[in-house]
Protein backbone atom coordinates (compact mmCIF):
# COMPACT_ATOMS: atom_id res chain seq x y z
CA UNK A 1 0.00 0.00 0.00
CA UNK A 2 2.82 2.40 0.89
CA UNK A 3 4.63 1.63 -2.35
CA UNK A 4 1.48 2.26 -4.38
CA UNK A 5 0.95 5.55 -2.56
CA UNK A 6 4.48 6.68 -3.36
CA UNK A 7 4.05 5.69 -6.99
CA UNK A 8 0.82 7.67 -7.21
CA UNK A 9 2.50 10.67 -5.61
CA UNK A 10 5.33 10.48 -8.15
CA UNK A 11 2.84 10.29 -11.03
CA UNK A 12 1.01 13.36 -9.73
CA UNK A 13 4.30 15.26 -9.55
CA UNK A 14 5.34 14.28 -13.07
CA UNK A 15 1.94 15.16 -14.53
CA UNK A 16 1.85 18.49 -12.71
CA UNK A 17 5.28 19.48 -14.00
CA UNK A 18 4.32 18.43 -17.54
CA UNK A 19 1.33 20.78 -17.43
CA UNK A 20 3.67 23.71 -16.80
CA UNK A 21 6.57 22.66 -19.01
CA UNK A 22 4.57 21.86 -22.14
CA UNK A 23 6.31 24.63 -24.18
CA UNK A 24 9.60 22.77 -23.77
CA UNK A 25 8.56 19.38 -25.09
CA UNK A 26 5.60 20.08 -27.39
CA UNK A 27 6.56 21.71 -30.67
CA UNK A 28 4.07 24.20 -32.04
CA UNK A 29 4.41 26.46 -35.04
CA UNK A 30 1.97 29.25 -34.21
CA UNK A 31 -0.13 30.79 -31.44
CA UNK A 32 -3.20 28.79 -32.44
CA UNK A 33 -1.36 25.50 -31.96
CA UNK A 34 0.11 26.75 -28.68
CA UNK A 35 -3.34 27.69 -27.45
CA UNK A 36 -4.64 24.23 -28.36
CA UNK A 37 -1.76 22.48 -26.57
CA UNK A 38 -2.27 24.57 -23.44
CA UNK A 39 -6.02 23.94 -23.48
CA UNK A 40 -5.47 20.18 -23.66
CA UNK A 41 -3.43 20.25 -20.46
CA UNK A 42 -5.96 22.45 -18.69
CA UNK A 43 -8.70 19.97 -19.59
CA UNK A 44 -6.55 17.13 -18.27
CA UNK A 45 -6.16 18.81 -14.86
CA UNK A 46 -9.16 16.96 -13.38
CA UNK A 47 -7.10 13.79 -13.78
CA UNK A 48 -5.17 14.99 -10.73
CA UNK A 49 -8.38 15.11 -8.72
CA UNK A 50 -9.17 11.55 -9.73
CA UNK A 51 -5.68 10.42 -8.75
CA UNK A 52 -6.03 12.05 -5.35
CA UNK A 53 -9.42 10.42 -4.86
CA UNK A 54 -7.73 7.09 -5.50
CA UNK A 55 -5.25 8.01 -2.81
CA UNK A 56 -8.10 8.69 -0.41
CA UNK A 57 -9.87 5.44 -1.20
CA UNK A 58 -6.66 3.50 -0.60
CA UNK A 59 -6.40 4.89 2.90
CA UNK A 60 -3.61 7.34 2.19
CA UNK A 61 -5.69 10.09 3.77
CA UNK A 62 -8.41 9.34 6.31
CA UNK A 63 -11.38 11.37 7.47
CA UNK A 64 -9.49 12.68 10.50
CA UNK A 65 -6.66 13.91 8.33
CA UNK A 66 -9.19 15.57 6.07
CA UNK A 67 -10.64 17.39 9.07
CA UNK A 68 -7.17 18.66 10.01
CA UNK A 69 -6.59 19.55 6.35
CA UNK A 70 -9.78 21.62 6.27
CA UNK A 71 -8.73 23.62 9.31
CA UNK A 72 -5.25 24.31 7.92
CA UNK A 73 -6.63 25.29 4.50
CA UNK A 74 -8.91 27.82 6.17
CA UNK A 75 -6.10 29.27 8.29
CA UNK A 76 -3.63 29.40 5.42
CA UNK A 77 -6.15 31.03 3.09
CA UNK A 78 -6.59 33.84 5.60
CA UNK A 79 -2.82 34.13 6.09
CA UNK A 80 -2.28 34.44 2.35
CA UNK A 81 -4.42 37.55 2.28
CA UNK A 82 -1.65 39.30 4.25
CA UNK A 83 0.62 39.10 1.24
CA UNK A 84 -0.83 37.32 -1.80
CA UNK A 85 2.27 38.06 -3.87
CA UNK A 86 2.18 41.84 -3.46
CA UNK A 87 5.65 43.23 -4.26
CA UNK A 88 6.94 39.66 -4.28
CA UNK A 89 5.79 39.01 -0.69
CA UNK A 90 4.08 35.65 -0.31
CA UNK A 91 2.81 34.46 3.07
CA UNK A 92 1.14 31.22 2.01
CA UNK A 93 4.10 28.87 1.60
CA UNK A 94 5.54 28.51 5.10
CA UNK A 95 2.48 26.71 6.52
CA UNK A 96 2.38 24.43 3.48
CA UNK A 97 6.02 23.51 4.02
CA UNK A 98 5.72 22.82 7.72
CA UNK A 99 2.42 20.95 7.48
CA UNK A 100 3.62 18.80 4.59
CA UNK A 101 6.77 17.96 6.55
CA UNK A 102 4.56 16.74 9.40
CA UNK A 103 1.75 14.98 7.50
CA UNK A 104 3.35 13.91 4.21
CA UNK A 105 3.33 14.64 0.49
CA UNK A 106 -0.32 13.92 -0.35
CA UNK A 107 -1.44 16.12 2.53
CA UNK A 108 0.98 18.84 1.42
CA UNK A 109 -0.26 18.78 -2.15
CA UNK A 110 -3.88 19.11 -1.08
CA UNK A 111 -3.06 21.86 1.41
CA UNK A 112 -1.14 23.84 -1.19
CA UNK A 113 -3.82 23.55 -3.85
CA UNK A 114 -6.67 24.07 -1.40
CA UNK A 115 -5.14 27.14 0.22
CA UNK A 116 -4.69 28.88 -3.12
CA UNK A 117 -8.20 27.97 -4.24
CA UNK A 118 -9.99 29.19 -1.11
CA UNK A 119 -7.94 32.38 -0.84
CA UNK A 120 -8.69 33.15 -4.50
CA UNK A 121 -12.41 32.82 -3.79
CA UNK A 122 -12.06 35.15 -0.80
CA UNK A 123 -10.12 37.82 -2.68
CA UNK A 124 -11.74 37.51 -6.10
CA UNK A 125 -8.50 36.32 -7.65
CA UNK A 126 -10.18 33.75 -9.87
CA UNK A 127 -8.93 33.47 -13.43
CA UNK A 128 -7.23 31.14 -15.91
CA UNK A 129 -4.08 31.32 -13.79
CA UNK A 130 -5.78 29.85 -10.71
CA UNK A 131 -5.45 26.13 -11.59
CA UNK A 132 -1.76 26.65 -12.30
CA UNK A 133 -1.24 28.49 -9.00
CA UNK A 134 -2.96 25.62 -7.20
CA UNK A 135 -0.81 23.00 -8.86
CA UNK A 136 2.42 24.93 -8.31
CA UNK A 137 1.68 25.37 -4.60
CA UNK A 138 0.68 21.72 -4.46
CA UNK A 139 4.05 20.72 -5.90
CA UNK A 140 5.79 22.66 -3.15
CA UNK A 141 3.82 20.70 -0.55
CA UNK A 142 4.58 17.49 -2.39
CA UNK A 143 8.29 18.23 -2.23
CA UNK A 144 8.25 19.24 1.43
CA UNK A 145 6.41 16.06 2.36
CA UNK A 146 9.15 13.98 0.77
CA UNK A 147 11.95 15.54 2.84
CA UNK A 148 13.96 13.13 5.00
CA UNK A 149 13.28 13.15 8.72
CA UNK A 150 16.26 14.84 10.35
CA UNK A 151 17.07 14.10 13.99
CA UNK A 152 17.39 17.64 15.31
CA UNK A 153 14.89 20.48 15.13
CA UNK A 154 17.58 22.74 13.72
CA UNK A 155 18.20 20.35 10.82
CA UNK A 156 14.46 20.04 10.14
CA UNK A 157 13.98 23.78 10.04
CA UNK A 158 17.00 24.22 7.81
CA UNK A 159 15.73 21.61 5.35
CA UNK A 160 12.34 23.30 5.15
CA UNK A 161 13.92 26.73 4.72
CA UNK A 162 16.13 25.48 1.88
CA UNK A 163 13.18 23.84 0.12
CA UNK A 164 11.13 27.00 0.66
CA UNK A 165 13.88 29.15 -0.86
CA UNK A 166 14.32 26.94 -3.92
CA UNK A 167 10.59 26.29 -4.19
CA UNK A 168 9.81 30.01 -4.32
CA UNK A 169 11.92 30.39 -7.45
CA UNK A 170 10.49 27.22 -8.99
CA UNK A 171 6.97 28.46 -8.29
CA UNK A 172 7.67 31.73 -10.08
CA UNK A 173 9.35 29.99 -13.00
CA UNK A 174 6.50 27.51 -13.45
CA UNK A 175 3.89 30.25 -13.29
CA UNK A 176 5.66 32.06 -16.14
CA UNK A 177 6.61 29.00 -18.18
CA UNK A 178 3.07 27.74 -18.84
CA UNK A 179 2.17 31.08 -20.46
CA UNK A 180 5.55 32.01 -21.88
CA UNK A 181 4.74 31.56 -25.61
CA UNK A 182 1.88 34.04 -25.17
CA UNK A 183 3.76 36.52 -23.00
CA UNK A 184 6.95 36.69 -25.07
CA UNK A 185 5.54 35.66 -28.42
CA UNK A 186 7.16 33.46 -31.05
CA UNK A 187 10.74 34.02 -32.16
CA UNK A 188 12.64 37.19 -31.34
CA UNK A 189 15.42 37.09 -28.78
CA UNK A 190 13.35 36.06 -25.75
CA UNK A 191 10.31 34.38 -27.22
CA UNK A 192 9.43 30.76 -27.80
CA UNK A 193 11.29 29.33 -30.80
CA UNK A 194 9.13 26.84 -32.74
CA UNK A 195 10.87 23.57 -33.53
CA UNK A 196 13.88 24.28 -31.31
CA UNK A 197 15.38 21.71 -28.95
CA UNK A 198 14.45 21.72 -25.26
CA UNK A 199 17.81 23.19 -24.23
CA UNK A 200 17.49 26.09 -26.67
CA UNK A 201 14.02 27.10 -25.52
CA UNK A 202 14.97 26.61 -21.88
CA UNK A 203 17.89 29.02 -22.31
CA UNK A 204 15.62 31.55 -24.00
CA UNK A 205 13.09 31.19 -21.18
CA UNK A 206 15.75 31.81 -18.52
CA UNK A 207 16.87 34.91 -20.44
CA UNK A 208 13.26 36.08 -20.50
CA UNK A 209 13.04 35.66 -16.73
CA UNK A 210 16.22 37.67 -16.21
CA UNK A 211 15.28 40.49 -18.56
CA UNK A 212 11.70 40.89 -17.33
CA UNK A 213 12.69 40.83 -13.66
CA UNK A 214 10.88 37.59 -12.85
CA UNK A 215 13.79 36.28 -10.79
CA UNK A 216 13.99 39.54 -8.84
CA UNK A 217 10.28 39.30 -8.03
CA UNK A 218 10.74 35.69 -6.92
CA UNK A 219 13.49 36.75 -4.54
CA UNK A 220 10.92 38.57 -2.41
CA UNK A 221 8.84 35.41 -2.28
CA UNK A 222 11.90 33.32 -1.38
CA UNK A 223 13.06 35.62 1.42
CA UNK A 224 9.55 35.90 2.87
CA UNK A 225 9.13 32.13 2.85
CA UNK A 226 12.48 31.45 4.51
CA UNK A 227 11.99 34.07 7.22
CA UNK A 228 8.45 32.94 8.07
CA UNK A 229 9.48 29.28 8.05
CA UNK A 230 12.38 29.82 10.44
CA UNK A 231 10.30 32.06 12.71
CA UNK A 232 7.26 29.81 12.98
CA UNK A 233 8.65 26.27 12.63
CA UNK A 234 9.89 25.99 16.26
CA UNK A 235 6.34 26.55 17.51
CA UNK A 236 4.33 25.04 14.65
CA UNK A 237 6.10 21.68 14.45
CA UNK A 238 5.25 20.58 18.01
CA UNK A 239 1.83 22.27 17.83
CA UNK A 240 0.87 20.33 14.70
CA UNK A 241 2.17 17.13 16.22
CA UNK A 242 0.08 17.66 19.36
CA UNK A 243 -3.01 18.51 17.32
CA UNK A 244 -2.51 15.40 15.24
CA UNK A 245 -2.17 13.31 18.39
CA UNK A 246 -5.44 14.61 19.79
CA UNK A 247 -7.19 13.91 16.49
CA UNK A 248 -5.66 10.45 16.27
CA UNK A 249 -3.77 11.30 13.06
CA UNK A 250 -0.38 9.78 12.34
CA UNK A 251 2.51 12.09 11.49
CA UNK A 252 5.95 11.74 9.92
CA UNK A 253 7.65 13.57 12.79
CA UNK A 254 8.95 11.32 15.54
Amino acid sequence: MLRASRLLTALIAVFSIAVFAWPLFIQVENIEQANFAQTVFIVLMPVLVIMLLVELSNGGLGTRQLAVLGVLVTINSAVRMLGAGTAGIETVFFLILISAFVFGSSFGYLLGAGSIFVSALLTGGVGPWLPFQMMAAGLLGLLAGALPQARSNWARQTLMAVVGFIGAYLYGALMTLWNWPFLAGMGGTLGYLPGAEIGVNLQRFISYQLVTGGLLWDTGRAVTTVVLTLLTAPALLPALKRAAGRAGVETRVG
